[in-house]
């Protein structure tokens, strides 16, 4: 009897190459597809994530599928930190530590952070049902397809980000030479016990870059007839790497570094840290926060550095500061000037104040009693082009309004007073984000006239 062959129907795909079209589908197109489509928009660059999430679904492809959809939800965890820690600037482990914190924010008030975990959700549950198809293929033309595809799309995913090269994983490397606001400006030489000295560090207070809108409101509150006839100003650009608690290091630590490394008492004495010296001059030293003193584990190492009074979300709430939403929600910051003057009428001796702001963390939504809903009025260019930008900015001016109506107060005490930005606005898209200096953050420095000079 002659053997009769049947032969697939022509045009027909063969079974190994749909186990190949399956895996890429899963491992190359799913595992990246909400990354990918920031691509134009501008993100942090992730061609390692894309190699990792390649290579491990190379990996089990013959595994059984609930050890693929675990690896696969393992290499969805690692794109997302990797991407959030690049978006702050923050080094992965610094970006785990920090972790135990989120039961502090309020994510839930960003549209987009909601939107994004909706993605995210979406994702694994399809992949759960993908992952049902045959992915197993094993013919070496396609495992070397695979590789070639793996690098291609991070090699695709490089060259998309070439434009923002310095916008993301501003970690400070081995031997970077050190600058601080503080320290360019003369701020710490002022303690000589005549004066108060304030330090503000402002979040997300970035050094605009060519942008003459931004440019022309930074700071604009302060150029006055009453601030120069009590101060003379200054103001300058200083170079910053990682997170807000690295520019709180920083400018009081005067080196770069993190807060926890402050954690242990004695470590923190080594560093002699600002409030700390100023401590051993006479001056009362007191710390500001319009957030909770848990975050970060400030209620902790500011004692460390030599904070003798701290004043935090609830105790700036018990003195009358309302509260203002957001992801970090808080104390509403145009209000803490007024409190921030009142402490220093009533203080007994020279007083280092520091205060820490925390409305204008990103995102910045509308509503929540911000006072940012009615951008137009802050300027129209930035309203129309740049509207988060502009929330920013709303929120930047109500500080300024209130903070020179406190220090230009004929019973406002001799200060000198010195802010800057923790770090530039971490904005994820390159709109936004191409729109200020990935280096350097701003700082203004009112030095005190002194009642001879200004006849006060």
């Amino acid at each position: 009897m002659t053997a009769i062959t049947m032969e697939a129907p022509r045009g027909r795909l063969s079974a190994e190459l749909i186990k190949f079209l399956n895996w890429a589908l899963i491992w190359l197109g799913l595992a990246n597809i909400p990354f990918i489509a920031m691509w134009f928009v501008g993100a942090p660059p992730r061609y390692f994530e894309i190699a990792v999430a390649g290579l491990v679904g190379l990996v089990v492809k013959r595994m059984p599928r609930v050890i693929q959809w675990a690896a696969f939800t393992a290499v969805m965890a690692y794109s997302i930190l990797s991407f959030v820690a690049g978006l702050f600037n923050l080094g992965m482990s610094s970006l785990l530590y920090s972790m135990q914190f989120f039961a502090e924010i309020k994510p839930s008030n960003s549209t987009e952070y909601i939107a994004a975990a909706g993605v995210i959700l979406a994702i694994l549950i399809a992949s759960w049902f993908l992952l049902k198809r045959d992915t197993n293929f094993a013919k070496p033309y396609y495992i070397l397809l695979g590789g070639a595809l793996i690098f291609g799309l991070a090699g695709t995913d490089y060259a998309m980000g070439q434009s923002m090269r310095g916008h993301y994983f501003r970690e400070a490397p081995a031997g970077a030479d050190f600058e601080s606001a503080t320290q360019k400006s003369g701020f710490a030489t002022r303690a000589d016990g005549k004066r108060h000295l304030v330090l503000i560090i402002v979040e997300s207070l970035g050094v605009p870059h060519h942008n003459k809108a931004m440019s022309d409101k930074l700071f604009a509150y302060y150029n006055n007839s009453a601030i120069q006839a009590r101060y003379d100003v200054s103001k300058g650009t200083s170079l910053y790497y990682n997170s807000t608690t690295s520019g709180e290091f920083r400018e009081m630590c005067g080196q770069w570094g993190d807060y926890y490394e402050l954690l242990e008492p004695a470590d923190a004495a080594k560093l002699n840290c600002l409030p700390a010296m100023l401590a051993t001059k006479g001056y009362a030293t007191h710390a500001m926060h319009s957030f909770k003193g848990e975050f970060f584990k400030r209620a902790e190492w500011y004692p460390n550095i030599g904070f003798q009074k701290r004043e935090f979300w609830a105790e700036l709430h018990a003195k009358g500061a309302e509260w203002c939403g957001g992801v970090f929600a808080g104390a509403c910051d145009r209000q803490i000037p007024a409190m921030l003057a009142e402490n220093l009428k009533q203080a007994k001796k020279p007083t280092f104040l520091y205060w820490l702001t925390v409305n204008t963390h990103l995102p910045v939504p509308t509503g929540l009693n911000l006072d940012v809903d009615d951008c137009s009025k802050v300027s129209l260019q930035l309203a129309k082009e740049f509207p988060m930008i502009c929330r920013q900015f709303a929120i930047f001016d109500d500080i300024d309004k209130a903070l020179v109506n406190e220090i230009t107060a004929s019973d406002f005490p001799e200060s000198d007073i010195l802010i800057v930005g923790d770090h530039m606005p971490p904005y994820y898209d390159r709109h936004n984000r191409s729109q200020f200096d990935p280096e350097r953050v701003p700082w203004l420095y009112l030095k005190a006239k002194g009642k001879s000079e200004t006849g006060i």
